[in-house]
């Protein structure tokens, strides 16, 4: 399928959805504490590296997700990157549902919930804050770092159980 769309006539949002599909990305669940003391988690796949210097990652939430208000107003925040072996998480974590943390393991690492037993974790102080358009933009400078070896959990045309292989998807 071939699709060409006039940006200045309006895109349309399905056409732009769909081309945005077809970005191959990693999937994370960014967490925090909120003001009540509870934690909160969402899955997302707009995450990327910012600077090397100072560490940083960018990472973008829509305004309609529950944890926006709670990461707009965050002191830290946790970036968990997602392998292939968190395919339930990245769903639980994707999902409405009420209490996400319910059937995951994790603990506290001062005042950010930290899911067990991912391959990367990447503990971040919030450094700038932004609105646009329906989203938020947080930057969070990169405290503490945990790396395993893991093969990536990818997201690709709405789908989480695309596998990468050698040179190629699966």
């Amino acid at each position: 399928m071939t699709a060409t769309e006039d940006v200045a006539t309006g895109l349309p949002v399905a056409t732009f959805t769909d081309a945005m599909s077809r970005l191959v990305s990693g999937l994370a669940v960014v967490t925090t504490r909120q003001a009540d003391g509870r934690p909160c988690g969402l899955l997302v796949s707009s995450i990327c590296s910012y600077s090397v210097d100072p560490p940083s990652v960018l990472v973008v939430v829509d305004h309609a997700s529950r944890c926006c208000e709670p990461l707009t107003h965050c002191a830290e925040f946790g970036v968990h990157v997602l392998g292939t072996a968190q395919e339930r998480t990245a769903r639980t974590f994707a999902s409405r549902g009420a209490d996400k943390f319910a059937d995951v393991a994790w603990e506290w690492d001062g005042s950010v919930p930290r899911l067990c037993a991912v391959p990367i974790y990447l503990r971040c102080t919030a450094t700038a804050v932004f609105d646009h358009g329906d989203h938020t933009v947080l930057i969070g400078e990169v405290t503490r770092t945990r790396v395993e070896d893991a093969e990536p959990l990818v997201f690709y045309r709405r789908l989480f159980d695309w596998r990468l292989r050698g040179n190629g998807a699966a």
